[in-house]
């Protein structure tokens, strides 16, 4: 059984910045994929930015420049900094655990983006 506890959700201005930190407890292997994703009212979840237990990264076009995901494997935790903030940027994050043969996500974190 995996868990994943997201923190760092908020509020801020646009243009400013906050850092989202998922925690990953339990089952955890070695190779694995861990990413965030997010939903807006009324929207898909989308893919936001994943990163490999190799390091190799990839981020969706909207958030290119403005946002970049890491990880501590020996801690097995997430990180996704965000800045330049947009008011669409507002939404609902999520942290996912991908390892064969699962999917795993946390409860999600808010971030609201005002202008």
């Amino acid at each position: 059984q995996v868990q994943l506890v997201e923190s760092g959700g908020g509020l801020v201005q646009a243009g400013g910045s906050l850092r989202l930190s998922c925690a990953a407890s339990g089952s955890i292997f070695s190779i694995n994929v861990m990413g965030w994703y997010r939903q807006a009212p009324g929207k898909q979840r989308e893919l936001v930015a994943t990163i490999t237990s190799g390091g190799t990264t990839n981020y969706a076009d909207s958030v290119k420049g403005r946002f970049t995901i890491s990880r501590d494997n020996a801690k097995n935790t997430v990180y996704l900094q965000m800045n330049s903030l947009k008011t669409e940027d507002t939404a609902v994050y999520y942290c996912n655990l991908y390892q064969l043969p699962r999917v795993y996500w946390g409860r999600g974190t808010q971030v609201t983006v005002s202008s």
